[in-house]
């Protein structure tokens, strides 16, 4: 087939093809065999019987390394790769390792990956629309859990998706394997079939309230810090809680009633503060006793022809005897059991401490808070923050990762139907933080591996304010920290262009589909580290269900052949011949 090599540059050979080989030969590797070395290379072109066939790496002691230091010779033999070779490529060898799919390379030999080189690296699913990646990843991890030797008992993945496509797929995962369990938690409330997703608020921390609130200002950031220390403190609903209202209070109305504005205006605004903020010591209604009598606070504020408040005196001797300087403001936040109806009041209590109510411009920013978590709690929304009783970060991950009968479950798919985009990126961001948090906690280090599928990848990887307000992403955090605490992210997505190029570029394992648009295909060649343009260009002629495979899993990038998935996941494309056709007899 090969009559000799022409010449030799750095990266590949030109050889000359015998005039009478009819095989299709493009892509298959081949050996340069010389001086008891096997320099493994790939046909990249074939023209007028010569083709280049690029350096991959080399065959030592019945193992492969990537990468060459001395180029073949001149005379060297070359040769089809053998069965032997290709099984080193493929994992044959490899006890660790796992079906991938076949090649069609190779009249669809199998293609193993190592477990622990897939899905110990973040990995990119890249392809358009119906190119197969949805069910790839369905295959794959029912290739995963169907191993005949091995049982993957303590395996966790954690799906995010917007549709319910992958229920199909792994619903009856445990009729293959009783030790095998599946659970969805959705936000689709006429949903029978799955969990409500449910927060716990005290396991929110600010970053989380920063994105559900979307907050545009770093004033608004102590904003939040001081509601959460004040909802921690009046959760407890002991005396002490009662102080520190009653101190709240009447700090802010001393400061209102001593500001230089004219009485009416005062009024108004204290009247405000005790319409949100109120006590059974402090309110519009209490009597305020004064000397042989006793009079409605509201009345306190009736103003006299000079245009003073008739019981300035006593207004103040009253609420004087509620501040207490001894009360500790510099308590932090602690996690108990709160609501948002409880979150709003301590939201209130904050909008008048520190001055803010004599702040327009930190005053109004402040009210954007109050707005956005008032439209929460009196939606249908304020459904996914409602969870009964305290439990702390080990309960809830427990409660997603445990059946009714204390079952082990495997595969976690949360699905972000009938709720908005941004509603639909805030729980997802919670979700990943949370379980972020909680790996970061395990000793020893990367105890419990987390395996993180975000479908639809492109509409939560955006470059949002948060990176601007707290100084990072939880995502990009993630992409960097995540493997040496076992959290590791798998993004699929029709649009890498819209991606983090922090997160992409942290991606050690990638998976090509078909991709269309020039655009992404632009991205991923200067984002990806490494990929080659004959890697780019392998992929612009593949069918639906094969992918250009490269990365740590993978010895050198492989075309690889998806076998169909079993059941397979929900087709979300609708068949219009299906839904409008009828048969007609005239």
């Amino acid at each position: 087939m090969f009559e000799g090599v022409i010449s030799i540059t750095k990266n590949y050979a030109i050889v000359k093809v015998s005039n009478n080989n009819n095989d299709d030969i493009l892509n298959y590797n081949v050996i340069f065999e010389d001086e008891n070395r096997r320099i493994l290379g790939e046909i990249e072109e074939v023209i007028n019987n010569e083709a280049k066939i690029s350096f991959l790496g080399e065959f030592i002691n019945n193992e492969f390394f990537s990468g060459i230091i001395r180029r073949p010779t001149l005379h060297a033999n070359i040769r089809i790769i053998n069965r032997q070779e290709l099984g080193i490529l493929v994992g044959d060898n490899d006890n660790r390792s796992m079906i991938l799919g076949t090649s069609p390379l190779y009249n669809n030999y199998p293609i193993k990956v190592n477990i622990n080189e897939m899905f110990s690296n973040h990995m990119a699913i890249l392809g358009s629309a119906g190119s197969g990646k949805t069910y790839a990843v369905a295959r794959i991890i029912q290739n995963f859990f169907n191993m005949k030797d091995k049982i993957p008992f303590n395996s966790n993945f954690f799906i995010f998706n917007n549709t319910n496509e992958y229920e199909i797929a792994f619903r009856d995962i445990n009729k293959n394997n009783p030790n095998f369990n599946y659970k969805l938690f959705t936000t689709d409330k006429s949903n029978s079939n799955g969990n409500l997703i449910r927060i716990p608020l005290w396991l929110m921390d600010v970053d989380d309230y920063v994105n559900i609130l979307e907050v545009n200002s770093y004033s608004q950031i102590s904003i939040i810090e001081k509601m959460l220390k004040i909802v921690s403190i009046f959760a407890k609903n002991d005396e002490k809680a009662d102080k520190y209202k009653n101190n709240l209070i009447a700090k802010a109305i001393i400061s209102v009633l001593y500001s230089n504005q004219v009485a009416a205006k005062i009024r108004d605004q204290i009247f405000n503060i005790l319409s949100d903020c109120y006590t059974d010591q402090l309110n519009l209604d209490v009597e305020v006793p004064g000397i042989g009598y006793t009079i409605e606070f509201r009345k306190c504020f009736d103003i006299d022809n000079h245009g003073e408040f008739v019981e300035k005196i006593l207004i103040t001797k009253y609420i004087q005897s509620f501040i207490n300087n001894n009360i500790d403001d510099k308590e932090q936040f602690e996690p108990v059991f709160f609501t948002l109806d409880q979150l709003e009041v301590a939201l209130n209590f904050t909008l008048i401490s520190d001055g803010l109510i004599l702040n327009d411009k930190s005053y109004s920013e402040a009210l954007a808070l109050k707005v956005k978590l008032h439209a929460i709690n009196n939606s249908s929304n304020r459904d996914f923050f409602d969870v009964p009783s305290y439990i702390n970060v080990e309960q809830y991950i427990n409660s997603l990762l445990l059946t009714s009968n204390n079952g082990r479950v495997q595969i976690v798919n949360f699905v972000l139907e009938e709720v908005d985009d941004r509603l639909a990126k805030s729980i997802v961001k919670i979700i990943v933080r949370i379980l972020f948090k909680f790996a970061k906690r395990i000793q020893p280090i990367g105890a419990m591996p987390i395996n993180i599928l975000i479908e639809e990848a492109h509409r939560y990887f955006q470059k949002d304010n948060d990176v601007n307000i707290l100084g990072y992403n939880i995502y990009e955090r993630i992409a960097k920290e995540g493997r040496k605490f076992g959290v590791i992210m798998n993004l699929i997505t029709q649009r890498p262009a819209d991606l983090s190029e922090t997160v992409l570029s942290q991606c050690s394992n990638f998976m090509i589909f078909k991709l269309n648009q020039s655009t992404d295909l632009d991205y991923i060649s200067k984002v990806i580290p490494n990929i080659s343009s004959d890697v780019i260009d392998k992929q612009k002629l593949l069918q639906s269900g094969f992918c250009v495979v490269f990365g740590k899993m993978m010895h050198i990038p492989m075309i690889v052949k998806i076998q169909m998935p079993n059941p397979e996941p929900q087709n979300t494309s609708t068949s219009i011949y299906d839904k409008w056709m009828v048969e007609w007899k005239s």
